[in-house]
């Protein structure tokens, strides 16, 4: 395929680039040049008013409780999404597997359409609820990273003796990291040392949610002396040498009342930063809506110009970084997953400023394509 008259953001940096050709083959971007020849026997698509965009990677989603959407809105964050008590975890556990499965196709449907090409789940159910995930993706054109979890958690005595993984869990954890693509651990608060130092030991992808209420940092410092979360500088700084990334979800959080995490620290600390929009049950799985959120209110906060160039790059090659792997980016070599968007669309025309008008003013609605892959696989060109 031949995508001829195209402007587009180009590689890591999102550079833009006002009129080249773009070679697909074999699912990638193959050939990336002004003046490329075409082939007789390719398809060729012109892409004039159009400007290309990687496709958004949605690094952090939990796409299970899309069953309960705004289900206790005005209860606290520990009451609707603890693992333990919570209310969502209670629908989960007495929901049919089917009518869940049901309701995550329709979440992939909405990512789709929005122009998320790859997401990143953290699936609670065991092997049970990786395997689920899996069949509904199966039959779908999105990719994504399914990072699972044994549905194990230490209670505090259990904590503060550090007592380690039983044997039968780290069977039970072998088992579902043969079926998915890592873990993604609740929180530090659940475990004992001795069971966080376990699952740091694995070799796949890691990941764990961090103090994302007040009420586990009280809990944190009661129990250990010391905070769950990495938010001071000197802590910001560790965490960039020692870990891949920082994945913030502001509108999440702003929904459960909890704040607005601080990526002005954490980008002047030298941390690679991606987005996610987190639960289903308490937000829209939409990245448009999650930058203009998080572009405005970090202005807001902080009293200071933020590059919207910034925001853009969490939505999809920082995202590319921290999970090592080659989406993200409009570059040779990378999977060609991309968003065309109408440069004429009522709500950007004209766009004086293309990675401003993207963050600030872009929707489903200026979408005229999505492709993943090498193919379009919603709306059409």
């Amino acid at each position: 395929m031949l995508l001829k008259n195209a402007s587009i953001l180009y590689g890591d940096d999102l550079q833009y680039i006002e009129n080249t050709n773009i070679r697909i083959s074999e699912q990638i971007f193959k050939k990336i040049k002004q003046n490329l020849a075409s082939n007789p026997s390719e398809e060729k698509l012109d892409c004039e008013g159009l400007v290309i965009i990687p496709g958004f990677v949605n690094a952090h989603t939990h796409i299970g409780d899309s069953i309960a959407k705004d289900i206790s809105l005005e209860s606290t964050a520990e009451t609707r999404i603890h693992p333990m008590h919570g209310i969502k975890s209670k629908i989960l556990k007495n929901t049919k597997p089917a009518h869940l499965a049901n309701f995550m196709k329709t979440s992939c449907l909405s990512m789709i359409k929005n122009g998320i090409t790859t997401f990143v789940d953290f699936r609670e159910g065991g092997l049970e609820g990786v395997l689920l995930l899996k069949k509904v993706v199966s039959t779908l054109p999105i990719r994504s990273m399914i990072l699972g979890r044994v549905e194990y958690y230490q209670k505090q005595t259990e904590i503060k003796q550090n007592t380690p993984f039983a044997k039968s869990k780290r069977k039970e954890l072998a088992a579902i990291l043969q079926k998915c693509d890592g873990i993604g651990v609740s929180g530090a608060n659940e475990y004992s040392d001795s069971v966080l130092k376990y699952y740091s030991t694995t070799k796949k992808i890691r990941a764990i949610h961090s103090a994302e209420t007040k009420q586990s940092c009280t809990l944190s410092k009661k129990m250990t002396k010391k905070s769950e979360t990495h938010a001071s500088k000197k802590e910001l700084c560790i965490a960039a040498r020692k870990t891949g990334g920082i994945v913030v979800c502001p509108r999440a959080n702003a929904a459960l009342a909890e704040g607005i995490p601080d990526i002005e620290l954490m980008i002047k600390t030298g941390n690679t930063i991606a987005i996610g929009t987190d639960n289903v049950m308490i937000n829209s799985p939409d990245m448009f809506r999650e930058m203009d959120y998080l572009w405005k209110v970090s202005m807001a906060i902080h009293k200071k110009r933020i590059d919207a160039k910034q925001i853009l790059k969490m939505a999809t090659s920082n995202a590319g970084k921290i999970l090592h792997k080659k989406i993200g980016s409009i570059k040779e070599g990378y999977l060609a997953d991309c968003i065309f968007l109408d440069k004429h669309a009522v709500d950007l025309e004209p766009m004086h400023s293309t990675h401003t008008s993207i963050v600030h003013r872009a929707s489903e609605s200026a979408i005229k394509a999505v492709m993943i892959g090498g193919k379009i696989i919603h709306g059409k060109l």
